[in-house]
């Protein structure tokens, strides 16, 4: 009894230190901090429930062998994962993450069904009758509660779905996966998902409404036919759930990935809930919760950034499948643009009285953020005021660009939301764009017939000058051409935006 109120105690403190250490992501000067913090508290109740847990049995863990081995082994492969990842890669490190942690929820619910329709009850009922022999303990002598099924199947359906579904974003992500899509893809995955939810329902009932008793008549109790099948189903019910899970995010791609990692973020965090449930872990069950809050709430928040609703986020998946073509309001003929020189770009920025930085993904792809927050110095001490402009889509996951700036910390003060960023373009002398593109189109508001239209963007040709760093005059990550790069106040900077930037920063220094 003293080892249960021990370990409610952790699990306690561990709740209380998730909590702590959320509210202290929320700033980068705290963030690092809230980390240690939320990891000691998952740490405390790991260690907690390997030596104090009991089953309803009084029995405690056993296998320790395993148990640490998977520790150790996990462990290794997780801090050499995390110190060898480019920041580039973070976006797929992050989906691969999130998918192992789906793939943990569908395993635990595997298990527990396993318990109750094969290893523990109907199967050897069955095999025990049609052996002409009934052995009364193998006789389903208590019934499985209608609540544990339905946390079984929500743990197994929603695991596997965002397991599945991480696993495309990041082949994705890193180029592996191409978008792909074909008529009537929506109703193929809607075909799909009502059969998922047909199955649990069906197999939810067929195994709750079984009557448990020893009774040597069990003809009436389980048909013959029952066998085998719940657990058959059940796997059927897990591959369906799987290939929903993959066709459900092969389709999206561009500017939408960033909602889609953070909605595949909350289904993880349902789904490790539902764990908690099951096993009645309340550490668990909180941080399940937490996960899921929190990603759903991002979800709402870019979907309501990019003025689109999480349904046409879904289905409607601009920058995924059909790329647009010339004439379609994606890639029609623009004209001609301009180029800058360093020498230009040098003396323009040096004299002006406020410069916007925009980065974006190519910023990230070149490691530039130690240059960039390099030049912002040395402008800072020439008299120039300089901010950053932070489009919240910006990069390949949420709050990518925030990361990377922190990165080279840079000053949190600095950075401008979306909004703050539109109110200052109009009195900013130059704003100098190093990789983004689709957050910075123009035809988000002026054309209606681009696949952007209706999204926010950082209106930077509000500025008195654009000066706009990029590899090629390629379209961004959303295969759409940028009306931008067109116009007559916007200069062009071809190059790697880290050389770019060293080289600007020479250039400056030598004025």
């Amino acid at each position: 009894m003293l080892e249960i109120n021990i370990l409610t105690l952790i699990y306690l403190i561990a709740s209380v230190t998730f909590i702590i250490g959320l509210k202290m992501l929320s700033h980068p000067a705290t963030a690092r901090k809230g980390n240690l913090v939320a990891a000691f508290g998952m740490g405390l109740a790991i260690v907690g429930t390997i030596f104090l847990y009991r089953d309803d049995d009084g029995n405690k863990l056993h296998n320790y062998g395993w148990i640490f081995g998977g520790l150790f082994i996990g462990g290794i492969v997780g801090t050499l994962a995390a110190k060898k990842v480019k920041m580039t890669a973070m976006p797929e490190m992050v989906s691969l993450f999130n998918g192992m942690g789906g793939a943990c929820a569908a395993l635990i619910s595997m298990i527990e069904f396993g318990h109750f329709a094969k290893m523990g009850y109907l199967d050897k009922i069955v095999q025990s009758y049609e052996a002409g022999e009934v052995v009364q303990d193998a006789v389903l002598t208590r019934p499985v509660p209608i609540e544990t099924l339905l946390t079984i199947f929500a743990g197994l359906v929603i695991g596997t779905v965002s397991f599945a579904g991480s696993m495309i974003a990041w082949g994705k992500l890193n180029g592996k996966i191409k978008d792909f899509s074909f008529k009537g893809q929506h109703i193929f995955n809607l075909v799909v998902l009502t059969a998922v939810l047909a199955l649990s329902a069906y197999l939810i009932v067929v195994v709750a409404t079984v009557e448990p008793r020893p009774d040597p008549n069990i003809d009436d109790v389980i048909p013959k036919d029952l066998g085998s099948m719940p657990l058959l189903l059940f796997y059927a019910t897990f591959g369906l759930a799987m290939v929903y899970g993959i066709m459900f995010v092969m389709p999206i791609g561009g500017a939408d990935m960033p909602v889609v990692i953070s909605l595949l973020n909350s289904f993880t965090g349902v789904a490790a809930a539902c764990g908690g449930f099951l096993y009645n872990n309340n550490v668990m069950l909180t941080g399940g919760i937490l996960v899921g809050a929190a990603g759903t709430l991002l979800t709402i928040l870019m979907c309501k950034a990019m003025n689109r609703s999480l349904k046409n986020v879904l289905i409607g998946s601009f920058g995924g499948g059909n790329k647009p073509s010339a004439g379609d309001g994606g890639n029609k003929p623009q004209g001609t643009y301009k180029e800058i020189t360093l020498s230009d770009a040098a003396v323009l920025m040096s004299y002006a009285h406020k410069v916007m930085i925009v980065p974006g993904y190519g910023l990230a792809v070149a490691q530039a953020q130690h240059a960039c927050h390099e030049l912002e110095k040395l402008l800072e001490s020439k008299g120039v005021e300089v901010k950053y402009a932070i489009h919240p889509v910006a990069g390949r996951m949420p709050g990518h660009m925030n990361v990377l700036l922190a990165e080279a910390d840079v000053s949190y003060d600095k950075l401008e939301e979306m909004e703050q960023a539109n109110e200052e373009f109009p009195t900013t002398d130059v704003v100098l764009i190093l990789g983004a593109n689709d957050v910075v189109n123009p035809a988000a508001k002026n054309d209606p017939s681009s696949p952007i239209y209706g999204m926010p963007i950082l209106e930077v040709e509000l500025a008195k000058n654009v000066i706009v760093n990029k590899r090629s005059m390629k379209p961004g990550y959303a295969g759409i051409e940028n009306d931008l790069f067109f116009q007559p106040k916007t200069s062009m900077l071809f190059g790697d935006a880290k050389k770019v930037l060293q080289d600007l920063i020479g250039e400056i220094k030598n004025l």
